[in-house]
């Protein structure tokens, strides 16, 4: 059995969210799919048919568009969630003083303009940061440590943060979401994320 899962979109395209084999099947099964992409097909086997003595099988493409009111996006719910695996991600594991690949346990979210000056913890304030670094700056802007950033942080919009999350994206997924990511993405300045240690 393959380990990838299913790529769902609202019917008018929009990534939703990953789902696993059982419940592409369910929405096949009550004619929820409207409409489908990608060239790779997964064959799920169900019972034999008593009349014809054929088992029965489903074809399920790795793309679908699925209607219904569980899928319809809400304004609230359109937010890419913030998360240390998804910041690591999206910074390529790459510490924002030095320049340094890391494995994700040797960084830390490091708010740019500190928390006691004000600072949240939002995508446009966070970067990654090895440990000695995140220390020399401490409690100050990068400007005052002397310290300047070597990349801007950016909120990723919704097709670059299904990317991020490290899944097992096959080619097809891949190509769907990248159409949809911006060009100021660093997946196209430095290449698309292999995985790689995140957490």
């Amino acid at each position: 059995m393959a380990t990838h899962d299913i790529l769902a979109l609202d019917i008018a395209g929009t990534p939703v969210r990953w789902i696993d084999f059982e419940t592409a099947a369910g929405y096949y099964a009550t004619n929820k799919v409207r409409w489908e992409l990608g060239e790779q097909r997964t064959i799920l086997h169900g019972g034999m048919n008593r009349g014809s003595g054929r088992q029965s099988t489903l074809e399920l493409a790795t793309i679908i568009a699925v209607e219904g009111p569980r899928l319809k996006l809400r304004y609230s719910e359109d937010r890419v969630p913030l998360s240390r695996a998804m910041l690591f991600s999206r910074d390529r594991l790459v510490c924002a003083y030095c320049g340094g690949n890391f494995p994700g346990s040797q960084l830390e979210m490091e708010h740019v303009r500190p928390r006691s000056l004000g600072g949240s913890s939002v995508w446009q304030n966070l970067v990654s940061a090895c440990r000695h670094c995140n220390q020399r700056k401490g409690n100050r802007t990068p400007e005052a440590a002397h310290m300047p950033l070597l990349y801007v942080p950016y909120v990723p919009n919704r097709h670059e943060a299904f990317i991020l999350a490290n899944r097992r994206i096959l080619s097809d997924q891949m190509s769907f979401l990248l159409a949809g990511v911006p060009k100021h993405s660093r997946l196209f300045i430095e290449g698309i994320p292999a995985g790689g240690d995140a957490s």
